[in-house]
């Protein structure tokens, strides 16, 4: 076993590169676990300048110059945020609003149809039913109270948001413009020998470059396409339903899975078990169907490849490690053990 241990340790670690690569992961790692919360405008400001990269590197390539370029994209994106916030935004809160007045109403309507389960089916006890209803009744008193929580920390929050509205477009602009800068000076400040983290950044960077343009495209596009289906149907929370439905493609499998549970409630308490409920799970099934068989393939084609299993145990570990932000960032971060995994430097097999 000693010998075995011995033989991987130096077929994976006796390069120079590989022990440096270990230091680099292992600094990043600590820097995000102790000053994530601090550094969230900066790591918000990366995203954006990585979904915005794509244009101003094609703008480059026609000759224009990159400042121009920057200038641009930017003025053009948040112009694009700034509708959404006037447009969008209150139509979604009047939504949720509305959702929450009418959650005690329709959880009385479930409980009238859990409590006539029994008598269909023997194996159900109203005892069961009553806890389950009981239950119910605690979570949506704790939503309650949690949304009051937030209501009443609302200034702190507001002062939050001011100062990401002010920080966030800076970083973005510097992070675009001064890219060469930026990444010339991290580079003289590494070791010498760098080669393999060199390759893990190049290809990590391409890989998560491709991951967040093409995710913000195809939230747009199943968000903006439940919406126009889901208001042909006459669903009354259209928009809230369509978020969730863009929103669900950040989390494979499972997002689609979830979505599914407030898309048929609400459909149930709209119109009963009847036909517009049949035709409203039809086509929210057809929608995730062609998300994953066709527009998912299609914008992350040779860019995420990750077997499906790789997925659902990336999801499950990150969110165990950091709750909702794991869940979140769980392709990004399969993606770069992945990348990790097939760049670490490698002697040949030795003999023990």
């Amino acid at each position: 076993m000693l010998a075995m241990l011995r033989l991987w340790h130096r077929r994976y670690f006796s390069d120079p590169q590989a022990v440096i690569l270990t230091f680099l992961l292992l600094f990043f790692a600590l820097v995000l676990h102790f000053f994530g919360r601090m550094l969230t405008p900066l790591l918000t400001a990366i995203i954006i300048a990585y979904l915005l990269e794509g244009p101003i590197a094609w703008m480059e390539e026609q000759g224009i110059r990159r400042i121009i370029g920057v200038s641009l994209v930017l003025l053009l994106f948040f112009l694009l945020a700034l509708f959404g916030s006037f447009a969008v935004f209150p139509i979604l809160w009047n939504q949720i609003g509305d959702l929450l007045r009418e959650l005690p109403r329709y959880l009385t309507q479930g409980q009238q149809v859990l409590l006539a389960l029994p008598e269909r089916y023997p194996l159900i006890s109203e005892e069961q039913v009553r806890e389950v209803v009981t239950a119910a009744r605690i979570q949506v008193g704790n939503l309650g109270q949690h949304v009051l929580a937030i209501s009443l920390a609302s200034v702190a929050n507001i002062i939050t948001l001011l100062v990401y509205l002010v920080l966030v477009p800076f970083l973005v602009f510097f992070l675009l413009k001064d890219k060469k800068l930026i990444l010339g000076w991290i580079s003289l400040r590494l070791p010498r020998e760098r080669g393999a983290a060199q390759h893990l950044w190049r290809d990590l960077d391409l890989q998560m470059g491709n991951y967040v343009r093409g995710k913000f495209w195809e939230i747009l596009i199943v968000g903006a396409f439940t919406y126009v289906c889901f208001f042909l149907l006459g669903v009354e929370y259209a928009l809230l339903l369509a978020t969730l439905t863009g929103l669900s493609v950040l989390v494979p499998y499972v997002g689609a899975v979830v979505v599914t549970f407030p898309v048929a409630l609400l459909g149930y308490f709209q119109w009963g078990a009847g036909g517009e409920l049949f035709w409203l799970m039809v086509v929210y099934a057809v929608i995730q169907g062609l998300d994953g068989n066709v527009l998912n393939p299609l914008l992350f084609a040779k860019v995420v490849n990750l077997h499906p299993v790789a997925i659902i145990a990336a999801i499950l570990v990150f969110g165990g490690l950091w709750g909702f932000w794991g869940v979140f960032f769980a392709i990004p971060l399969a993606t770069l053990v992945n990348a990790v995994i097939i760049c670490w430097p490698r002697t040949p097999d030795l003999q023990v």
